[in-house]
């Protein structure tokens, strides 16, 4: 497994985690524990940011400047 592949392999994790923390937060009766969950989702979404910019630096995932009219 080379390293675009432990980065791609481990933002799809962070994006399952992320996802399971946005359902267990909206199912959450008890407010202090969805308080944590939507903590934990917050972390999860910085972590995605972080490993998508890791892999976008390494050209995994190439886009184009949008046109200025759009």
């Amino acid at each position: 497994m080379n390293d675009q592949d432990r980065v791609s392999d481990l933002l799809a994790m962070e994006k399952k985690l992320g996802n399971n923390y946005d359902l267990f937060a909206s199912e959450c009766v008890n407010l202090a524990l969805r308080n944590e969950f939507v903590k934990d989702l917050t972390q999860s979404h910085n972590v995605q940011t972080e490993l998508f910019q890791a892999a976008r630096s390494r050209g995994r995932y190439q886009s184009e400047p949008a046109p200025g009219d759009k």
